[in-house]
């Protein structure tokens, strides 16, 4: 039986009072304690050891009070927040003791309780820790003409400048129009203060929950629970400052599919983020796949539908050392088809760069992929996930635009307050308070006709306010994360049925064809065929997989030579070597696996009876070769 303790809790509004508990008591039960003890909501506060706001006690129903040290006597400390969204968001949810990845991944969906006082909780991106270790300065040489002093010495022309330098930005070729992320946060930090109270805020558009000072809208609002006006503001920073694709090959593959189709698509692009060495302190999204996820096509539209998938393709990804970095979308329409030029509506006078549906979906994904931020109190600021536009350019030639939506647009459609206009694209709208939603204030600046500079509501709103817009293109000495051999087939893209090009086990028979033994890792080095693997249920190969995956990866012959030994790719093998692409393939070639024997002929015909396939009892018509179902090969079946 453990004793109970007497716990003081000192409060900045409220004095201090003392709290019965138990040791052996949840962390929750004691915080449900305090909050009934003084009366509070339950958002808005936060308990820590320390006065300096060291030492949070985070809610869990599964810690007790002493994993914590509290002991009897001791004083606990109470912060009451500005906004509801902070800190106390960790005090209402149960966080077991999760990896660092499973807690910057939460703030996909919700805060988490971390901040720039307890930044233990929050594990910032790569590319993040490796900028923040570096000094960032600007350095130069000594001016031969304005230098008077020695060698060693340094003057006002030669001092190495701090990377948010405006003049320095201003003279590079061509001029660099944003800060990057991290020079904005030095920028922040570089006062006499070294960034004590820099507080990187996310917008929140919503009342403030738990007000007990009149009833819940629309029955009333207060100056406490309502959210503040919002006056735009062009963004002067971007969280990526540069995308590469890693050669033309991992565009083609998604361009193709419109040059076949006349369709518009989209995909998603898998990558890396790293560092930009022509930004200060700059971040690149290095592109190395494009995954399309299921959607319907047309020339004019496009409508993306829900992906069973989407989980399993990240994790796989992430097996290869690669993530999410950006979505990219076509929008082409062909002026001359003997040319192979395309017409140019965007970006010129008369239209427009995104429209406002483009920028709800961008700053939709963004939301979705926030970026890991120790300076904010929810533990995230904004988002690195790029968009990348296929369009027309001013020579009718086929070219990409990369865009963000700023953190203001991504505040305006996470809590549904932005909607597009019917008739002008370049146009959106923010919605009016209703009796079910309430809708703060939102103003831009413009200039009226006489040149004087004017706020206007933003009922309509130009887009404009909302972009952030960066390079993208290819480098000058092409990269591979995955290479096959040129000339050959390449595996078939996900959810392109419609068009004749199906992931499945026929179309991996085709596609190994091409290889000999001694080339399984370079076949293996293609990221739809690894995606088709991971995926499938048909083949015997997950829990296999991940050797495969880091060979890949680390581009390891020994370690593909390991997975080539397994008994579940020796499966794989046999199944391969007993099956017949369909009755019309091409059949030259007599390899399908290391050591398999020729294909057997193919057997059914133009004429004869339904059959019954022996692995999956589908009844299929006469003259196929293989089951339409399962498309494992006809071997002899009962006939119907």
């Amino acid at each position: 039986m453990s004793k109970g303790i007497i716990v003081r809790v000192q409060s900045p509004d409220h004095g201090t009072k003392r709290i019965e508990t138990k040791g052996n008591e949840s962390v929750a039960t004691f915080l449900n304690k305090v909050q009934s003890s003084f009366e509070l909501g339950d958002t808005g506060w936060s308990l820590y050891k320390e006065h300096n706001k060291s030492g949070f006690i985070r809610n869990s129903r599964a810690k007790k009070v002493d994993d914590f040290k509290v002991k009897h006597g001791d004083m606990l400390y109470m912060v009451l927040e500005d906004r509801a969204n902070s800190v106390a968001a960790a005090a209402a949810t149960d966080w077991p003791e999760a990896p660092p990845q499973a807690a910057s991944a939460s703030t996909m969906s919700s805060p988490v309780g971390g901040s720039a006082t307890n930044p233990g909780v929050v594990v910032e991106d790569e590319v993040d820790q490796i900028l923040l270790k570096q000094d960032g300065k600007i350095y130069r040489t000594r001016n031969e003409q304005l230098c008077r002093h020695g060698p060693k010495g340094k003057c006002l022309h030669c001092v190495p400048l701090e990377p948010y330098d405006e003049q320095f930005l201003k003279s590079c070729d061509p001029p660099i129009k944003f800060l990057s992320f991290h020079s904005y946060i030095r920028k922040l930090t570089g006062g006499v203060d070294k960034g004590k109270f820099v507080n990187l805020e996310n917008i929140s558009c919503k009342i403030k929950p738990g007000c007990k000072e009149h009833p819940p809208w629309p029955g009333g609002i207060c100056t406490k629970c309502q959210p503040n006006a919002v006056t735009l503001n062009r963004q002067p920073y971007r969280h990526v400052d540069y995308i590469m694709f890693e050669n033309p090959t991992v565009a083609d593959r998604l361009l193709n599919y419109w040059r076949s189709t006349g369709n518009q698509r989209i995909g998603i692009m898998y990558g890396r983020y790293e560092t930009h060495k022509d930004v200060p302190l700059g971040i690149k999204a290095t592109v190395t796949a494009i995954y399309e996820p299921p959607q319907k096509n047309s020339p004019n539209g496009i409508e993306l539908l829900p992906d069973p998938k989407e989980d399993q393709i990240t994790a796989v990804a992430k097996k290869l050392g690669l993530s999410p970095v950006g979505w990219i979308f076509l929008d082409l329409v062909a002026e001359d088809l003997s040319k192979g030029t395309v017409k140019n509506f965007r970006g010129n006078i008369d239209s427009h760069f995104l429209s406002a549906e483009e920028c709800i979906m961008a700053a939709d994904f963004q939301n979705k992929y926030p970026n890991p931020c120790k300076l904010s109190p929810e533990g995230h600021f904004g988002s690195k996930f790029v968009t990348v536009i296929a369009t027309g350019d001013n020579n009718n030639q086929i070219h990409f635009e990369g865009y963000q939506v700023s953190n203001q647009c991504m505040a305006l459609v996470r809590d549904d307050c932005l909607i597009p206009t019917k008739d002008v694209p370049e146009l959106g709208y923010v919605k009016e308070s209703s009796n079910e939603q309430y809708v703060p204030d939102v103003f831009y600046k413009g200039k009226d006709s006489y040149g004087n500079e004017v706020t206007h509501l933003a009922r309509p709103l130009p887009v404009e306010y909302l972009l952030v817009d960066m390079p993208c293109a290819f480098p000058a000495d092409f990269q591979y994360t995955f290479k096959t051999l040129d000339g050959l087939r390449t595996f078939p893209a996900e959810n392109r049925e419609h068009m004749g090009e199906t992931q499945d086990f026929n179309a991996l028979v085709q596609y190994m064809e091409q290889y000999s033994p001694n080339q399984f890792l370079r076949a293996m080095s293609d990221f739809h065929l690894l995606m088709f693997l991971a995926t499938s249920e048909m083949l015997p190969l997950r829990e296999k997989l991940d050797v495969l995956l880091e060979a890949v990866r680390t581009q390891n012959e020994a370690m593909a030579l390991q997975f080539k030994k397994t008994e579940e790719w020796a499966t794989v093998e046999e199944m391969m070597s007993a099956h017949a692409p369909s009755p019309l393939a091409s059949r030259q070639s007599s390899y399908v696996g290391p050591g398999a024997a020729p294909l057997p002929p193919i057997s059914g015909g133009s004429s004869g009876s339904m059959w019954t396939c022996t692995h999956c009892t589908y009844l299929n018509q006469p003259g196929l070769a293989a089951c339409e179902m399962c498309s494992l090969p006809h071997d002899g079946g009962t006939a119907m």
